[in-house]
């Protein structure tokens, strides 16, 4: 829940955002007579909580006594005495006492004391602290009026700063369009455009932020290293990644040299991207410019390297790092077992694991509970629960995500009965499951065939008011139309909709297969059309086609088969090993000569060819090989003229470089 604070400031007209940052913004009043615009900002609750919590520690006394001034001598316009109310102005403000702030702000107005900007700067940087942007920028507002504070474009950015740091970055640009059109003496600095330029790109508005950009110099305002590297972090973000490496050549060209940091936001971009090659290049040119890669660099390209499967060279990167004198931190090593997980290589992961906590390093739960799913995803449940025993004596206590992992692994190996031991154990010790270990305990049971206590899980889980999801639903779905209890499926299947749920693709196939295998293929049909039709954002994979494939062929129905195969091209989805071995089995059992599979599969390899798909393509003639149908001589060449084009063989060429290398 959030509460919404509201201040009414004199002249802050109601604003509509304008396409530019220029003076002429376009707003609903005049400004001339601007009506009274009521600015409004959305607090979080732990805010309101954090200044409740503050105001119990205020105490009701005036800080000062009034008598300390009272004999003060005049020296000009400012006068002795006036040191004190700024130190103790930077005295509540560092330790959050707003109500004795106030109390030195009356003080000092009755005292006709000088306020200096600097003050309200201490103050608004309170503010951020305390999680109050609402609250600075209601004192801007009043500085001059009420306090005969003259504004500057340094108040103007820390109040900005506060709000932007709240992530209220909508706000934060309502704000700054308020004060260029209404603060005439204030003048946006290139600090001021930096706060704007991050701000549209946190709201994925990146053309907006590029305009802003372009128009800084027009207003005697060049751009720096760091608005370059909020601008290129935006496009790379909104996947523009050549026209934020254009900006690097661009940069240097006006002047402005970059840092690592502006490096490391293109190669962290790249990398995302997995290109490595580019990546590669944008190091080497980090060492001709006279930046030194740290540790950012390396972690950025180890965990590109994870993400493309290069294990080995990360581990040598890891190696070069040590030797560079850069310390690897807990998310490098992280990184690194992540990946040889992934890849069923959890034995390396843990030798990892042993380099990490050698420099000191204490591995996680989230570290342990990779490792612990890793092993038993490769079928190595005694060494998932050696290293289980290995973290509990080492006094990392198990928390729900390895708590999950565990009863996960041992689902997987069937033996659910055994997980539930440990469900009960981990909520034994105040560690509550979530959504995730319920699904795979109900997975488990259902794999073993103990349906009724799958559907137990799930109420029980429903009973502790666990929230439901959509996955929740598709274990349960999957699991009953796989053992055959479709009329329990339909009316989960209702209450999934009734709930306002949004079917996946999982729960869409596990559905439609649950009604073939019952003989009610059309129904099934209806229901990928529904699927098409109703579920945009839902498109039917591969395993959703081969379901219907499979039953359209064992009920003969071959050429609406084939229908829904070319709708299967048409929606862009290859074909698979599977798809093809359903055709072939029931033209066989059709008794169709092998030249007339021969000629199917050949066919559909040149309908991928046209349609420039060469992946599928070359699965199917993978298959083809194996079944010892050979595609003919023609078709051959064309997919492999097309596979050997000069601008792939120069992309592996370019790959080989890239992992010489890194």
């Amino acid at each position: 829940m959030q509460h919404v604070s509201r201040f009414r400031g004199r002249n802050w007209p109601t604003l509509k955002l304008s396409n530019s940052l220029s003076s002429s913004v376009d707003i609903e009043s005049d400004c001339s007579n601007p009506p009274e615009f009521s600015f409004e900002l959305q607090i979080p609750s732990s805010s309101v909580a954090h200044t409740q919590e503050l105001g119990s520690h205020i105490r009701v006394d005036p800080p000062i006594s009034h008598k300390i001034f009272e004999h003060g001598r005049k020296s000009g316009s400012y006068r002795q005495g006036d040191s004190t109310f700024y130190s103790l102005i930077e005295h509540h403000a560092m330790s959050g006492d707003f109500r004795s702030l106030e109390m030195v702000f009356e003080l000092m107005k009755r005292e006709k004391r000088t306020f200096l900007e600097r003050n309200f700067i201490f103050v608004f940087r309170a503010y951020g602290r305390a999680h109050l942007p609402l609250k600075a920028a209601e004192l801007f507002d009043r500085m001059v009026d009420e306090f005969q504070c003259s504004q500057t474009v340094k108040s103007f950015n820390s109040v900005l700063t506060v709000i932007i740091q709240e992530g209220l970055y909508q706000r934060a640009l309502e704000f700054y369009y308020y004060v260029i059109n209404n603060k005439k003496n204030i003048s946006p600095n290139v600090l001021t455009f930096n706060l704007v330029i991050k701000a549209l790109c946190k709201i994925k508005n990146v053309s907006k932020a590029l305009e802003v950009f372009r128009d800084m110099p027009l207003l005697r305002c060049v751009p720096d290293v760091y608005t370059y590297c909020t601008l290129m972090d935006g496009l790379c973000k909104d996947d523009r990644i050549d026209d934020a490496v254009a900006l690097l050549d661009e940069m240097q060209v006006e002047g402005c040299y970059p840092s690592a940091a502006t490096f490391n936001v293109l190669i962290n971009g790249l990398c995302k991207k997995g290109d490595l090659t580019r990546a590669g290049r944008l190091v080497e040119n980090m060492f001709l410019k006279g930046c030194t890669p740290n540790e950012v660099t390396y972690n950025t390209l180890i965990h590109g390297l994870c993400i493309k499967g290069k294990l080995d060279k990360a581990v040598s990167l890891l190696a070069q790092m040590l030797s560079n004198e850069h310390i690897p931190n807990d998310v490098t090593y992280g990184t690194i077992i992540n990946g040889f997980v992934k890849q069923g290589r959890a034995s390396d992961g843990v030798h990892v694991l042993k380099a990490m906590e050698e420099r000191g390093y204490k591995a996680s739960e989230y570290v342990y509970s990779t490792l612990i799913s890793g092993f038993f995803k490769e079928g190595k449940s005694e060494d998932a629960f050696k290293l289980w025993k290995q973290m509990t004596e080492r006094g990392c206590k198990p928390n729900t995500v390895v708590y999950s992992a565990l009863i996960d692994g041992l689902c997987r190996e069937g033996k659910p009965y055994e997980a539930e031991l440990f469900l009960y154990e981990m909520i034994d010790l105040g560690c509550m499951p979530n959504a995730f270990t319920y699904s795979s305990l109900m997975k488990g049971f259902f794999e073993v065939g103990s349906c009724d206590k799958a559907i137990h899980v799930w109420k029980e889980m429903a009973q502790k008011d666990y929230m439901d999801n959509e996955v929740c639903y598709s274990v349960l779905i999957h699991g009953l139309c796989k053992n055959g209890n479709l009329k329990q499926a339909l009316m989960i299947w209702k209450q999934f909709l009734a709930k306002g749920f949004a079917p996946d693709v999982v729960a869409y196939s596990s559905m439609i297969h649950g009604l073939c295998a019952a003989g009610s293929v059309k129904q099934g049909l209806n229901l990928f059309n529904e699927m098409l039709c109703k579920a945009p954002n839902c498109k039917p994979d591969v395993v959703t086609y081969n379901i219907l494939l499979t039953a359209l062929c064992k009920q003969g129905s071959i050429s609406h088969a084939i229908d829904l195969l070319t709708d299967m091209l048409n929606q862009g989805c290859d074909p698979d090993s599977i798809t093809c071995n359903i055709f072939l089995t029931s033209l066989k059992e059709k008794c169709y000569p092998l030249q007339d599979c021969r000629e199917f599969l050949d066919e559909l390899v040149l309908r991928l060819y046209k349609r420039r798909r060469m992946v599928g393509a070359s699965k199917v003639i993978e298959v083809m090989l194996k079944t010892f149908l050979h595609p003919k001589e023609s078709t051959w060449e064309k997919v492999i003229v097309e596979l050997c084009k000069p601008k792939k063989i120069l992309a592996t060429v370019d790959n080989c470089w890239a992992q010489l290398f890194l």
